[in-house]
């Protein structure tokens, strides 16, 4: 079976959940008899000369890198890619925004499948324009009711779907490699050790919160440091003003995009992980912590509710003096910390697993 996969940046992943969900979701499948994957490439994002990750093929196409052309152009174009050059049997498109292509395979190759993999309603994130809003919304809708199969990565997506759509969706989440400790050793060069600084891996936009954190953590007493990874994206204002906020707290460090053993170490050895996000879909970087066996403090919102039972230690969206009081909690309670790192990872095993969700994404493929 010939397998596209459409909507992500590129593999290896350099950040992103979509990419993450992608290269792992196409890896696993490409390891199975049978399955040929296709993962569309944009040029800033994937070097060229990579054309096979993993056994997994990869074609570079060109996107109008601007913020609002960006991904929509790339689609475009790999939809076309798919049903006419490539002639896949299944076009596997990866979130609202690309599902707005869907009518190309459905009008123009109506004998291949077509899956919507409905990963976050990204109209609610503060960096786009009304009409960007409007474009996204209209591909929810054109994915909801032209794909022929629905995959939210959340519960609280699927009863979404169910309920404005009136159709069947079947949720899948996310998996996650379970990781194992990896010591201290890149990260030293930013004097960096073992339960020495509390963590944050996010893009840098506004609604992920990280605005909260900073000033939140500015009021608390520690020499601990507050690590923030991850790059902007088409949000350099946003970034001065997170730098700008914590430029006279030394304590604070922003490392940009980080990959491979530097972002295992820097999992592997935080106190603990914080995730101050407004609204999620399912995030993979709080998932990916859990694996490393990281402690959990969260934003209250729907989806952190969820996704690990009652385990997670939450604060009230939104509001810095309640994270600040939790920061505080799990700053003087250590072994509280060490003991439910333990159990997170082990939620993170018995309910994330790749291989169950390659299994099921396979059945809604036949």
């Amino acid at each position: 079976m010939k397998i596209a996969m459409i909507g992500q940046k590129g593999i290896p992943t350099l950040f992103g959940g979509i990419e993450r969900h992608v290269e792992e979701l196409s890896c696993n499948l490409a390891k199975r008899e049978n399955y040929q994957v296709f993962v569309y490439a944009r040029p800033y994002y994937t070097p060229k000369r990579i054309k096979k990750y993993r056994k997994v093929n990869v074609i570079h196409l060109p996107s109008l890198r601007t913020k609002h052309l960006d991904a929509v152009s790339h689609t475009f174009l790999a939809s076309w890619h798919a049903i006419f050059k490539l002639k896949a049997e299944v076009v596997h498109y990866h979130g609202i925004g690309p599902a707005l292509c869907i009518w190309i395979p459905k009008l123009f190759s109506p004998r291949t499948k077509v899956i919507f993999t409905f990963h976050c309603r990204d109209y609610f994130h503060q960096k786009w324009s009304g009409f960007a809003r409007f474009s996204l919304k209209l591909g929810e809708f054109v994915g909801c009711y032209l794909a022929d199969e629905v995959i939210p990565v959340s519960s609280e997506i699927q009863a979404y779907v169910e309920r404005k759509y009136n159709r069947r969706a079947n949720f899948i989440p996310h998996g996650v490699v379970q990781e194992k400790y990896v010591p201290a050793k890149i990260i030293k060069q930013w004097s960096l050790a073992q339960g020495n600084y509390l963590l944050v891996v996010s893009r840098l936009i506004k609604h992920k919160g990280i605005h909260y954190l900073i000033d939140a953590f500015k009021k608390i007493k520690t020499d601990k440091k507050l690590v923030i990874v991850g790059p902007c994206f088409y949000t350099q204002s946003y970034e001065q003003k997170l730098k700008e906020m914590s430029e006279k707290d030394d304590r604070i460090i922003f490392l940009g995009a980080q990959q491979g053993k530097a972002l295992k170490e820097l999992y592997s050895n935080a106190y603990f992980f914080i995730n101050p996000s407004e609204q999620e879909g399912l995030p993979f970087t709080v998932l990916e912590a859990a694996s490393f066996g990281i402690a959990l403090l969260l934003s209250d919102i729907a989806i952190h509710q969820k996704m690990f039972g009652k385990l997670p230690f939450l604060f009230r969206n939104k509001s810095i003096r309640d994270l600040k009081e939790k920061m505080e909690f799990l700053l003087e309670n250590r072994q509280l910390v060490s003991k439910t790192s333990r159990e997170f990872k082990n939620y993170a095993k018995e309910n994330y697993n790749w291989n169950r969700v390659v299994d099921r994404t396979i059945l809604r493929y036949a």
